[in-house]
Order: C-alpha cells, then structure tokens, then sequence
C-alpha cells in the first residue's frame, strides 16, 4: 500500500467501530500518526490495539466541549499541527414526527451538528494551511426517510457547513468536503433494528434491496473516499460531497 500520508497527523473522532475505525485503520497503514476518539475507554483501548503502534485514543464525548478539548490537547503534547481532521463521531435513533422529544432533538443535532462545528473550530489553531477537513454526512441529508427526520436534518446542516466553511477558510488553503455513505454494514446500522440477529439481517436485505446496485457498502468502502479526499490527489476538490452509496441518492 502506498504511504502517501507518512509523517502526517490525522485526527479521526467517533474512531472505535464502524467507519471510524476503518478509515483510522486505512490511515495508519498508509504511515499517518493517528488520533482516534472514542466515549467508551474499553472500546477505545480496542480499537487502538488494532489500529496499531502509530494510534493515539483519547477518550471524550465530541458534543462536550472540554472533551474536545482534551482530544487538542492531548495532540498538541506530541505534534505541532494536524494535516487531516476526519469529523465522524455522530449518530441518531428514529422516531417519526409526532413521537420526537425535545431529548432526542438535543442528542441528535449536539452530537452531529455542535460536536461538528466545535471540532473544527477548535481544530484551527492546529490545521497545517493546506490542511484537509472531511466531514461525514449521510444521504438522509439529500433524501427523506420516515422516522429519522431530525438525524437527516443533522446531516443537512453539515452539508452546508462545508460549503460555507470552504469560503471562509480558503485563504489558507484547507479543503472541506462532505463524505455521505449510503447504507453500510457497521453496528450503529444494524443497531437501528434491535438486537435480534433475525431482524438486523432483514434490515441489511431491506436496505440492499433500495441500493442500485443490490447491496449494502463496506466500511472500507469508506476509509478509501475519506483517505482519497485528504490525498494530493483531491487537492482541487473542495466543497464537495462524494456520495459512498452504491447509487441510492443519484438514480
């Protein structure tokens, strides 16, 4: 594998399961120094053991501020600037129109929209000029999908974000861009249907069934658009949205 991000430092939130850890994984292997998020310590403990000897885990909730933080601080005891920030860490439950509590509201846009824009802000001092931001987005934030109003609404606002952030950081030369997966095979998926392997599994047939191309992605799937967008090789893609999703928001 190429190591186009040797002696790079890649900062990736919600980094211990799923997409997170795929692409922190792919990072790594392609000779960053990674630092990887997690609320969970065990988990945390976890996911650095498999992303390897270059991973750093600092636990914290990025809808909290003072975790966020801590995450800077703890990168800034060992390096001086960040070249790629993958702000991933997000997630949501469904609940239809009629069912939504102002609990779920604040969950759902603090951890997706808040943790978002305090990760990066707080990132600013740290970021190389010519640095590359990825934010993840979802195609719920481009088509509607009953009872999951208020996560879509989230993955909208993080769109926008990036447009507005590409202006307002251009004369540094740092890139934003939105990578919007369709449905993937990770835990916070099949979790939306419960805990019976039964239900997740018809799920995930559901799910491929509304996909072009008749299946659900990869998390690998992923990591390689996440690592493509920080790459030289997307160095006049800004502003973006590459879609991961087999076809499902473009046909």
């Amino acid at each position: 594998m190429e190591r186009q991000f040797e002696n790079k430092v890649v900062v990736v939130t919600g980094g211990t399961s799923g997409i997170g850890l795929a692409t922190a994984k792919r990072f790594a292997a392609q000779g960053a120094t990674v630092f990887v998020t997690g609320r969970r310590q065990e988990e945390l403990d976890k996911a650095v053991k498999e992303i390897g000897p270059r991973a750093t885990g600092v636990r914290g909730d990025m809808s909290k501020l003072a975790d966020i933080d801590r995450l800077y601080d703890a990168v800034q005891q060992t390096n001086a600037q960040i070249d790629v920030l993958f702000a991933n860490a997000g997630g949501g439950s469904m609940l239809p129109l009629g069912s939504i509590t102002e609990e779920h509201y604040d969950d759902t846009f603090g951890i997706n929209v808040k943790g978002v824009v305090f990760t990066v802000q707080k990132a600013l001092p740290l970021l190389r000029d010519g640095a590359s931001i990825i934010l993840t987005g979802s195609v719920t934030g481009s088509t509607g999908t009953a009872a999951f109003s208020i996560y879509s609404a989230t993955k909208a606002a993080v769109r926008n974000l990036a447009r507005s952030w590409t202006l307002d950081l251009k004369d540094r030369g740092i890139r934003v861009n939105v990578v919007s997966p369709g449905p993937i095979r990770t835990p916070g998926l099949v979790e939306l249907a419960g805990n019976d392997a039964v239900q997740q599994q018809n799920l995930l047939d559901y799910m491929a069934s509304q996909v072009p191309i008749g299946r659900v992605g990869e998390v690998d799937e992923i990591a390689n658009a996440v690592t493509f967008l920080a790459s030289p090789d997307a160095k006049f893609i800004a502003g973006t949205e590459l879609f991961v999703d087999g076809g499902l928001a473009q046909v």
